[in-house]
């Protein structure tokens, strides 16, 4: 009796620490998810209004013209000339005369005078002369009077105004565009310009890329912009003068290749500087070739980002390229993202995400501005980053960015960050960091927004782009310019083939580039004369016809923000898992229709409240497309300069009238799937059935329309299917879990009665009994397998083994055999292993107690399985912190007392020391194999694999950046794994080994 209470007290015990742990796990985790909303402060920009539409005024032609000689004035000139030649009409002639003061010749201020026939521009320098044509040149293009600013100064309010590269050097093969799912973020620029082997260089491509580079600089001074950024930097220079060189051997190609594609490249530079275009290399950091990378570990034991003199040697490569280019104005470094969707394969010249500290960006910054104050040089550094900690979030902490770059005020040092405190989508407020720091700064700004369909559709940004600046001028005097990126951001080849000034409709996008320079110039600008002066540039100086465009403009922005946004979701604030997700999520991202549970449960959870409204924007944003549609289409295509033009724009408005039409069905349908799982309603059943019929004959007439075309992609709706797919089968799996787990409970309900009644005589009623004392008194697992008849003994395996592998199969709504094969491998291994250690015992006890356990665990995941299946069990677990706490807790304990049963059971038989060894032994090998076969094909692998099946986080994870870098998961984590269980498993079997026995010797006395 004493031994039988030491034992109790020892299980309840035991139980108590089990639970306490498992509340713990529970609690844990549901704090580590972290999932919060609060309404965010959305941009307060004023709706778009729509201007009269006077009839465009014709310029005069120039017959006369006085100006200094020199390149920059025979380009502006030159643009001047072709702006008046394109022209529908003239109205009389007029000189120009341009007189240049002795002032700076940076200063871009300049004075209008004369009359209508003899006009005269008086600047204090090369800039203002220059910039004073290139305003005539816009004013013509727009239809406006040449004479509008007669008598006014002219200034520019921002002298710093950076554009990218656009798509020069971007070959528009309609092949790579043809797929649609190619989501690496690499140009390929200059691809066809650049050879595998020596001279490294294609001469005739360099003169094709030459030619399209100048037309961009020319066609972007125009714009009013003066600054562009030029992808590369580690390409350009040979480090020959490293500190403890050299960093290449001799004979190295790398340092060929560099003098190469400086040789290459320099003229490019050197055509910017004479046309007034600051360049700055554009890089991540930390940016590596095979041999750097082997040279910094060598020297520093590490890529030690937070050692000056790992900095030193970027410095030095800066120092020779700045020597050997002088036209060349400065670095731009981004250290937030970098890794393989970069990457162009086959070239050895790649990015690592190794500058991740605050003393690592400090030590950074503090070494390289010290050598652009030498040079007379700038380094534009980036606060877009990803990650945990201040460095992970200084684009959108104000106490990160003080903590990141408090203190660093080099004259040298100009911060760039963008407008949105996020990326680039709508609904997210004004980036606040951008009103602190004694750094000088520039604000960046999308114009082929990635986000909003890769600026495939209409998107005025004008309101919103005047708002944000005017706000943050007046909150901050240190802001001096803007970075505008014309093409670059997101994937290139995923959307559709537009390539600034080359392919496709990018006349679309290239209004928000001129909004953004004409705001920079004066904040104050008119941006709906912007519009109608695009609107007159490239579409038709009929009044009614600009007046229609401009009409359908003015709805854009609502087609966009109701059409690609949920807004009871996306105009809230939201924290998940430490990070702060984009307010856009079901659209994961750009063209990924997801169809997680994570991110539409969640979606879902927030917006419920207000559900009616979030299915509503969907069919109101296909109400305002339809309208921009019907502007469109009203036109007269013979009012148009090019009726071509005209029919892209139709075409545009219908492929965005499709798809608004089929994402607002299937916002609906997941929204009332979330409704279904959350309040059991079966008219919310009904309304998803509806919905999904809707959803799908829409998204197999939208592939059938655009599938292929590269003007107008089709979008990508395969994790959308997939969770169709598994949401097909919820009610099935629920009917499925609920008769499981009535025959469960049934066997468990045996088994506590057959222990005091004659039922246990009945066929299976002794399995059951021994299931169940065997599980939650395990010291009787020995007692409880006597005698027991070889049915019974067959069934206390086959029962709690059958049941797991259909429950598991039913949680994964039998999609997921990636997860079933890890799953039970483990139990296999661990079953295997336990079973040798006690060789030449009877296997039941064991079998018995650990086959009891599993029968509790799988009535657990049942019973959550049986109210609307998979779906629902995950809704659950995504939005409702209650539940999944206990459901955590009471898991988790169970899966540890599988293990503490199976130990105990073994006790009996061979003794509390082996037994525990041997429980080790086989947790350890359960590890080890299926961690060892998932190391070996490779984690993010098997992660993509077991989500694409079970789909619990956005699919388009993979296919970005990928699970485990967006995760933070170690690569190794794997290994580690394995390392760890086989390291358990050795334990275990030392702990299970038999002690020897020594042997007795007879006293002298016996």
């Amino acid at each position: 009796m004493a031994t039988a209470t030491r034992r109790g007290v020892l299980a309840v015990a035991t139980a108590l620490v089990l639970i306490a742990l498992s509340v713990g796990l529970g609690v844990v985790v549901s704090d580590a998810l972290g999932i919060t909303a609060e309404p965010a402060e959305t941009m307060g920009e004023p709706a778009a209004v729509v201007p009269a539409v006077a009839p465009a005024v014709a310029p005069p032609r120039f017959t006369t013209v006085e100006v200094p000689t020199g390149p920059r004035y025979d380009v502006a000139l030159e643009e001047l000339m072709d702006a008046t030649a394109a022209a529908p009409a003239r109205a009389g002639e007029a000189s120009l005369t341009v007189v240049v003061g002795e002032g700076a010749a940076a200063d871009e201020a300049y004075s209008l005078t004369g009359t209508s026939t003899a006009l005269r521009i008086d600047a204090a320098g090369e800039a203002g002369a220059v910039r004073g044509i290139y305003d005539l040149a816009a004013a013509v293009r727009g239809g406006r009077s040449i004479t509008e600013s007669l008598g006014a100064e002219v200034t520019s309010r921002l002298p710093f105004r950076m554009v990218d590269l656009g798509a020069v050097g971007v070959d528009p093969d309609p092949a790579e565009w043809e797929d649609g799912t190619d989501y690496s973020h690499a140009s390929k620029a200059f691809t066809d310009v650049l050879l595998p082997e020596a001279p490294y260089i294609d001469q005739a491509a360099l003169a094709d890329a030459y030619a399209d580079f100048d037309e961009f600089v020319r066609h972007s001074l125009a714009n009013g912009y003066n600054a562009l950024a030029w992808p590369g930097f580690v390409e350009y220079t040979t480090f020959a003068d490293a500190p403890d060189g050299p960093v290449y051997p001799e004979g190295d190609d790398h340092t060929a290749k560099a003098l190469a594609l400086r040789e290459a490249f320099g003229p490019f530079w050197d055509r910017a500087d004479e046309l007034g275009m600051k360049v700055f290399l554009r890089t991540d950091m930390l940016t590596l070739t095979t041999p750097l990378q082997q040279y910094l570990e060598n020297r520093f034991g590490s890529l030690d980002t937070e050692n000056p003199e790992l900095w030193d040697v970027y410095a030095s490569g800066l120092d020779e390229l700045y020597a050997a280019e002088p036209a060349l104005d400065g670095v731009l470094i981004r250290i937030g993202e970098a890794g393989r969707v970069y990457d162009v394969e086959g070239w050895d010249y790649y990015s690592a995400l190794a500058v991740t500290s605050v003393d690592a960006v400090r030590t950074m910054l503090t070494t390289l501005t010290a050598q652009a104050e030498a040079s007379d040089r700038e380094v534009i550094f980036r606060t877009w980053s990803v990650g945990v900690g201040a460095v992970g979030d200084m684009h959108t902490s104000a106490a990160s960015y003080e903590a990141v770059l408090g203190g660093i005020d080099s004259p040298a040092l100009i911060v760039s960050t963008k407008y949105t405190l996020g990326d680039f989508y709508s609904w997210l407020p004004l980036n606040d960091t951008l009103e602190q720091g004694d750094q000088r700064r520039i604000v960046e700004f999308q114009s082929r927004r990635e986000f909003e369909a890769f600026g495939s559709f209409p998107n005025d940004l004008g309101s919103q782009y005047k708002w944000a600046i005017q706000e943050l001028l007046a909150a901050n005097p240190k802001i001096e310019g803007i970075w505008t990126w014309t093409q670059d951001g997101g994937p290139w080849r995923a959307g559709p083939m537009t390539l600034y000034l080359k392919a496709g409709f990018w006349q679309l996008y290239e209004l928000d580039t001129q909004i953004a320079a004409s705001l920079a110039r004066n904040p104050d600008t008119d941006v709906e004369q912007v519009t109608l002066d695009w609107a007159r540039e490239w579409f038709s100086d009929d009044p009614a016809t600009v007046s229609a465009i401009l009409e359908a403009m003015a709805l854009s922005r609502s087609a966009i923000e109701q059409g690609l946004y949920i807004q009871p979701y996306a105009d809230q604030r939201v924290a998940a898992i430490g990070l702060e997700p984009p307010p856009m999520m079901w659209i994961f991202e750009w063209d990924i229709l997801t169809g997680d549970s994570a991110a539409l449960d969640v979606i879902y959870a927030i917006a419920r409240d207000r559900l009616d409204e979030a299915i509503a924007g969907g069919e109101q944003a296909v109400a305002d497309a339809e309208r921009m549609r019907d502007l469109v289409t009203s036109t007269d295509a013979a009012a148009w300069h090019d009726p071509q033009m005209r029919d892209a724009f139709v075409q545009t408005m219908d492929y965005e009238v499709d798809v608004l039409r089929m994402l607002s069905s299937y916002r609906a349908m997941v929204l009332h799937q979330a409704q279904w799982h959350d309040t059991l309603s079966t008219a919310a059943h009904d309304a998803w059935a509806s919905d999904r019929a809707e959803f799908e004959k829409l998204a197999a007439a939208h592939l059938e329309t655009y599938q292929g075309n590269i003007d107008y992609p089709a979008w990508n709706l395969t994790a959308a299917e997939l969770g169709v797919q598994r949401a097909d089968r919820d009610l099935a799996m629920a009917w499925i879990a609920r008769v499981l787990l009535v025959l469960a409970l049934a066997w468990v309900f045996i088994g506590i009665l057959a222990a005091r009644t004659r039922l246990v005589r009945r066929p299976g009623a002794a399995a059951a009994r021994a299931s169940w004392l065997a599980s939650t008194r395990p010291w009787r697992a020995r007692e409880s397998t006597l005698g027991m008849m070889l049915l019974d003994r067959w069934l206390l395996l086959i029962v709690p083994a059958g049941l797991l592998v259909i429950t598991r199969a039913v949680q994964t709504s039998f999609l997921a055999p990636v997860q079933l094969a890890v799953v039970l491998s483990a139990w296999v291994v661990f079953a295997l292993v336990a079973r040798f250690f006690a060789w030449g015992r009877s296997p039941w006890p064991l079998i018995a107690a650990v086959g009891g356990v599993v029968m509790l665990r799988c009535i657990l995941v049942l019973a959550a399985l049986s109210f609307t299946g998979p779906g629902g069990y995950w809704f659950a677990f995504w939005t409702d912190p209650v539940r999944r706490t206990l459901y955590i807790a009471v898991a988790f304990a169970l899966f540890i007392w599988v293990f503490v049963a199976a130990g105990w059971a073994m006790a009996a038989q061979i003794g509390a020391r082996r037994a525990t060894g041997a429980v080790l032994a086989a947790v350890g090998a359960g590890l080890a194999v299926p961690a060892t076969v998932v190391a070996a094909i490779g984690l993010e692998t098997a992660l993509t694999a077991w989500n694409d099946q079970l789909g619990l986080l956005p699919w388009g994870l993979a296919r970005i950046l990928g699970i485990t870098v967006y995760l933070d998961i170690p690569a190794s984590t794997a290994w580690y794994a394995a390392a760890f269980g086989a390291l358990l498993a050795i334990v275990g079997t030392l702990l299970a080994l038999p002690r020897r026995r020594r042997a007795t010797v007879p006293s002298a006395t016996e």
